[in-house]
């Protein structure tokens, strides 16, 4: 059996968990430059605000109501991300993050009539460690647990905790999932099934194994089987992103070489970690930089340069290197960039990467020292070391950069910003 665990309206919750002021109130937290609604809470959904609109369409709903908006503090939710897995992490020993707020616990050492008292437990020890509401869903497969978790979430009375463990309960809870929210069903996929008259999942379930593979070919047909209770895939077998990018639009354009290594050097930082938290290397780097296309006033030019790495690498100082270079051969000076980002392709895991005979590098110091690192991160926080070409306290203000005019202090990652209680 898998357990799934969910934070509720995540962001939402992290900014609520120093300001118990706003429970109960209409919260939402926006994208970077604090353009897009990405978090709501409960009461802002109940508005009929959707997941995505941009914040200007919603101002007077935002100042009639008196919904509350926050700029993303990334900082903020990833370390409470993981105070949350730490404690799912000590309840098992089959643990996959799956996202910043989700993540599959394997429940096979807790008797089957103990595992949803169990998991009732687990929510409530989660929310009083660190104050962030869960909703854990427990089923046979990981699609099933995913559907569990939404019933968990949506109906108070499971208390936090739905199991689908037999075929009674897996029929009933299908029936009234639409085939839209399954685990696994994009938009060409729900396209193609509504197009065939299937708009739950149960419809989908009782089809044919030859229907679902010529309809969605085998990732439907993987669907298919975990919805009727067969487990397709291994909780350590889930995988990985295929291509990683970190980009921004910048609040004021950048002209000068140095800012724009700064923020450059933090996106390759960024996806060299998520790399190597899916135990993963790239060969292939794509590094650019743009002007607006909105202004007419200047002359346009877009630096883009892809670079391929003669041997397959998630060693961040490595990466920084090649970014750099190719930043370096093609900025042109006095040029205001407005965006700019680091996409990484071709990824691979770890261990089937090729080695080169040719190879001067010295990886197997190169490891050590990353790995020296990351437990450094992972103890002191991300910001404990960086490369000298990343941003740091003393550098150009963030808020010169990026649009973060409604953004929460850094409570438990920056001392000079921790919560003051006066009495």
């Amino acid at each position: 059996m898998y357990g799934l665990a969910d934070c509720n309206n995540f962001f939402v919750s992290c900014e609520r968990v120093f300001r118990p002021d706003l429970w109960n109130k209409p919260v939402v937290v926006l994208s970077g430059n604090d353009g897009c609604v990405v978090s709501r809470s409960n009461e802002v959904k109940a508005l009929g605000i959707r997941m995505g609109v941009p914040l200007y369409q919603i101002k007077d709903e935002v100042k009639k109501y008196g919904i509350v908006c926050f700029s993303s503090n990334f900082s903020l939710y990833g370390d409470l991300s993981s105070r949350v897995m730490s404690i799912l992490r000590r309840h098992t020993n089959r643990f996959e993050q799956y996202s910043i707020d989700e993540c599959f616990i394997g429940l096979d050492h807790i008797p089957k009539n103990e595992q949803k008292h169990y998991c009732e437990q687990l929510v409530r020890e989660i929310y009083q460690g660190t104050g962030i509401p869960i909703s854990m869903g427990i089923a046979p497969t990981k699609t099933l647990a995913k559907v569990a978790s939404k019933y968990a979430k949506k109906y108070k009375g499971y208390q936090g905790a739905c199991i689908i463990d037999d075929t009674s309960k897996r029929r009933k809870a299908l029936e009234r999932f639409e085939i839209g929210d399954v685990w696994g069903i994009g938009r060409q996929a729900k396209a193609r099934l509504t197009g065939a008259g299937i708009t739950t999942a149960l419809q989908y379930a009782d089809k044919s194994a030859e229907f679902a593979r010529n309809l969605l070919h085998k990732t439907g047909l993987m669907t298919w089987r975990e919805l009727n209770g067969e487990d397709c895939i291994d909780i350590g077998e889930i995988a990985g992103k295929q291509s990683i990018t970190r980009s921004r639009t910048f609040a004021n354009a950048i002209t000068d070489l140095s800012v724009l290594e700064q923020q450059l050097s933090d996106f390759c930082e960024a996806c060299a970690r998520q790399l190597r938290l899916q135990q993963s290397v790239c060969q292939r780097m794509m590094v650019y930089a743009s002007t607006s296309r909105f202004r007419t006033d200047i002359v346009q030019h877009q630096l883009m340069e892809e670079v391929m790495l003669p041997v397959a690498t998630s060693n961040t100082a490595e990466l920084l290197q090649y970014a750099l270079s190719a930043l370096r051969r093609n900025f042109r000076a006095n040029t205001p960039y407005k965006r700019a980002g680091i996409i990484l392709t071709h990824i691979i895991p770890q261990h089937t990467a090729l080695q080169d005979l040719f190879d001067e590098r010295d990886r197997e110091k190169d490891n050590r020292l990353q790995s020296t690192l990351d437990k450094m991160h992972d103890k002191f926080g991300k910001r404990t070391i960086v490369f000298g070409t990343q941003s740091t306290v003393s550098s150009m203000s963030e808020q010169q950069v990026y649009k973060v005019e409604n953004r929460s202090p850094l409570y438990t990652t920056d001392f000079n910003q921790l919560l003051q209680i006066r009495v």
